[in-house]
């Protein structure tokens, strides 16, 4: 088992009403009155109230260039990660030193080095932490990336590990284009990121930090859906490709994958009491609850992100997951967190909260302390090794 002990949601300071939203694009998207008209109808419909953007709203018609806009993700985005990590480190009582593993994932900018090299500097993380830097998984990378953490924190039981999302959607909008996958996308993404903080077993156990137990986890890569979800990559940027066949995707295939992933637990649907369903629009959630057949209403967390924030690709479902633990659910509450994304790809993950240890949470620096003389001779060698190097033994 692994465990998410803390989620930092972070979210940029210029903050709109999605009517000052539309009305800014409308003519930067088009000049066509009967365009801007279905642009102002989908925008209204699209149950988003307010959007965090990471640049004051009348500088997005300054941009002129992928390049500009790239350079801006590369500035902004390393903030707003930095000071997502920091919440979540502060929130587990944990220092930047003591992360072993870094899973930074994204879809809405490139850079190499990644903006987790960034980050270790800036945290003051140690060189020999292990990166792994992932792009183009778009929105269920925030899901994906528990699930992946959770498969390295099996075989490394007494490491920290840490997800960051950040994804900036705004910077993708195409200037120029009707197209209604674009007018659909800039009246439903917002930017924002986040970070969680995860531990293996052992060392969950040994600092008694309650939280979500990852139980399982099962991915899938739906046929025949390609070219629903997704980006052209060119010379003006990002280029969405988003599709009408989401819903049927759902529709066909997801109730299959979540209730085979409780059966394998010996769970139902009705087991479940805590969803946590990324919120990639109102036709999306609702076909979930659909497949699921449960109300829409089981899906509160997951409409509230979408209501305050917008779909916020692979962070929306970090930030609902973040509200849903600020709720304490009591321990022996089942979750199911779930995403979707380009391929289309799909991702759940089973969850059980667990009650904190009885004994109060340590410092580290006590467990660089001497240990008793029966403690194994492969861990006590270990431990030496990393005194010696003044890094944290566990």
């Amino acid at each position: 088992m692994s465990r998410i002990v803390a989620v930092a949601p972070a979210l940029p300071a210029h903050t709109y009403t999605q009517a000052e939203i539309t009305s800014a694009l409308a003519g930067m998207i088009t000049d066509d009155p009967g365009r801007q008209s279905v642009m102002r109808r989908l925008h209204a419909s699209s149950r988003v109230e307010t959007r965090h953007l990471v640049m004051p709203l009348e500088a997005y018609k300054q941009i002129d260039s992928f390049q500009q806009s790239n350079d801006l993700f590369i500035t902004e985005g390393t903030k707003l990660a930095e000071r997502a990590v920091r919440d979540a480190l502060a929130a587990s009582g944990l220092q930047a030193v003591d992360v072993d593993y870094l899973l930074f994932t994204t879809v809405t900018g490139v850079s190499a080095p990644s903006l987790d090299a960034e980050l270790i500097a800036r945290l003051g993380m140690r060189s020999d932490v292990k990166r792994m830097p992932s792009f183009g998984l778009g929105c269920v990378a925030g899901a994906s990336g528990i699930a992946r953490v959770h498969d390295y924190l099996l075989g490394h039981p007494n490491d920290v590990a840490l997800l960051v999302s950040v994804e900036l959607c705004s910077l993708t909008v195409q200037r120029d284009d009707d197209s209604m996958a674009n007018l659909v996308a800039s009246g439903l993404f917002g930017d924002g990121a986040a970070a969680v903080v995860m531990l293996g077993d052992e060392r969950a156990e040994r600092l008694g930090l309650p939280g979500p137990e990852i139980v399982d986890t099962r991915s899938r890569l739906y046929p025949d859906s390609r070219d629903v979800l997704g980006w052209d990559i060119g010379g003006t940027g990002f280029r969405i490709v988003l599709g009408a066949g989401v819903p049927e995707v759902i529709d066909t295939n997801f109730r299959a994958d979540a209730l085979g992933l409780l059966a394998e637990h010996d769970l139902t649907v009705a087991d479940v009491g805590a969803w946590v369903a990324h919120p990639g629009g109102p036709k999306v959630l609702e076909s979930f609850a659909a497949a699921l057949q449960i109300p829409d209403a089981a899906f509160a967390a997951s409409w509230a992100v979408l209501a305050r924030a917008g779909n916020l690709s692979s962070a929306a479902v970090l930030h609902i997951l973040a509200d849903v633990m600020a709720g304490a659910p009591p321990a022996g509450t089942n979750g199911l967190l779930f995403a979707l994304g380009p391929g289309v790809a799909a991702e759940l993950v089973l969850l059980k909260w667990r009650a904190g240890a009885q004994t109060p949470l340590v410092s580290r620096r006590s467990f660089l302390a001497p240990q008793p003389a029966e403690v194994p001779l492969v861990e006590e060698r270990s431990r030496n090794e990393a005194s010696s190097r003044n890094l944290p033994s566990a």
